[in-house]
């Protein structure tokens, strides 16, 4: 048998992350489906695919330039969770992440986890077509693609395997590091997996667009999302990433277009909050330049009233940007003024406030906002930033050990809390929050030596220093479990 070349197996593989190969068939709507995804458990159990991804997502956050907003980050958890809970076959919890990147691209791995790329926000007319992709993706989680892929190739270990998708992964977050880490890892793997493959995208495909439907969104979200897709890759001189190995030939437009029209109409109502993470974007972390961002946001003032908000929002974090404290001040108060509890407007202006020192301000507006949000990780993230530029360190500490205690993988808390730590000259309690910085980023030896200071400075014998050491013996097991994975 010819081999196949590694640029083609690389593209195979990407085939399961990113969006891929046209469907050829026409089906009726909500057809029903056989659980091929549950028939994957001889290779790979869901415990060992939870594991799988822990470890690959803490390898992103050391590799790639991830968003850690808390406002996009909770709303694409909140859409995404929506999505989910209209899915079929859902067997681990599922978790969304934003890289700082302006191509298109998105890919899903083990345990539930979604990449978006932020490229994803700008492009996406409406929340639906945003949806599609993030629909498509969750079907592949759903349905164990990679798992099953794993049993289809059941002469290589699912180990090695793993390996080769490790550094499929890290090549995405730093294409130069992926590529050397992949060197050799796909020589031995057949081409029979390329029908296999495209088998998974139809499905995808398929189930997503069901998925998207059930969710309440517009099943032409899908269609509509694939021309942008075919529009770029016909008027541009770049092709988007996905293109590069994925092609979208016209029949996968034609299936996606013949599939919604299917569905009965819907028309899903705009939504503020994806204008307002759109805005969000587009203000605070594109390279676009300034002048296309203002005529960006000058659109945006001549459209809907939920449109003009989300630009009058954007101007004010603009406005911020260019340290015009009072002007965005000045902008975002009529707003806050008629939506009090609006969480995109009370995060804005906390900054603003804390940059002109107005600690008491910004403190007094989000213990108000938590007396009927205390849930709130944003209210809550924010008003220990808030005491932390106000200098008052103990009750800024109080409450990040409750918060990293809630929220063990957001790296807000911990970073907030070593800050604040470091002020109260609490040498091991920062050195500890550093520790769970680094772990979280899969640099367990990094980890497991800041917690050896931070048990070396703890009093001998006391609750602290037990504390730490625990923690290390927690770090060595789940190190040496993820050392196959690594290696």
């Amino acid at each position: 048998m010819r081999k196949t070349p590694r640029r083609s197996l690389v593209a195979i593989f990407m085939g399961l992350l990113l969006l891929g190969h046209p469907p050829v068939f026409s089906a009726p709507v909500e057809d029903s489906l056989p659980d091929i995804g549950t028939t994957a458990g001889a290779t790979l159990s869901i415990n060992q695919e939870m594991a799988m991804g822990d470890f690959y997502i803490r390898m992103i956050r050391a590799q790639a330039p991830l968003i850690y907003d808390p406002l996009l980050m909770q709303y694409i958890n909140n859409m995404g969770q929506k999505l989910v809970n209209h899915a079929s076959s859902v067997k681990t919890p599922f978790h969304f992440y934003l890289v700082n990147n302006p191509n298109i691209n998105a890919y899903a791995f083990f345990g539930g986890n979604v990449v978006l790329h932020s490229a994803l926000l700008q492009y996406s007319r409406n929340e639906s077509e945003l949806a599609s992709v993030m629909a498509h993706e969750i079907s592949h989680v759903t349905q164990r693609h990679l798992a099953r892929l794993m049993e289809e190739q059941k002469r290589t270990s699912p180990l090695a395997w793993a390996g080769a998708l490790g550094s499929i992964l890290l090549m995405m977050a730093s294409p130069q590091a992926g590529m050397a880490a992949l060197s050799g890892t796909l020589a031995g793997f057949q081409q029979g997996m390329i029908s296999f493959t495209q088998s998974n995208e139809q499905e995808a495909d398929r189930i997503g667009m069901q998925t998207l439907n059930r969710a309440g969104f517009d099943p032409h979200g899908m269609p509509g999302f694939m021309q942008i897709m075919a529009d770029q890759s016909r008027y541009s001189s770049k092709l988007p990433e996905m293109l590069y190995t994925h092609p979208l030939p016209d029949s996968r437009l034609a299936d996606a277009r013949n599939r919604a029209n299917q569905y009965p109409t819907k028309m899903h109502p705009e939504s503020q909050d994806f204008l307002f993470a759109r805005v969000r974007i587009l203000t605070k972390y594109s390279t676009y330049q300034r002048s296309y961002i203002d005529e960006w946001l000058k659109k945006y003032l001549q459209g809907t009233p939920k449109e003009r908000l989300a630009a009058t929002y954007g101007r004010a974090i603009l406005l911020s940007k260019d340290k015009k404290y009072a002007e965005a001040k000045a902008t975002l108060s009529p707003l806050l003024e008629q939506q009090p509890d609006n969480i995109w407007f009370i995060n804005t202006m906390t900054g603003i406030d804390i940059e002109q020192q107005h600690y008491a301000s910004a403190i007094n507006r989000l213990q108000e906002a938590l007396k009927t949000q205390k849930n709130s990780p944003i209210l809550q993230i924010l008003l220990a930033r808030a005491y932390f530029a106000d200098k008052k360190y103990s009750q800024a500490s109080q409450l990040l050990f409750r918060y990293t205690f809630n929220h063990p993988d957001d790296l807000n808390g911990w970073s907030l809390l070593r800050d604040t730590a470091g002020k109260q000259g609490k040498r091991a309690e920062e050195l500890a929050a550093y520790a769970e910085i680094m772990a979280l980023k899969a640099q367990f030896d990094s980890a497991i030596g800041l917690l050896s200071q931070a048990s070396a400075l703890a009093k001998l014998g006391s609750y602290e220093q037990k504390r730490y050491d625990a923690r290390i013996d927690q770090l060595r097991e789940l190190q040496k479990s993820y050392n196959q994975y690594e290696n």
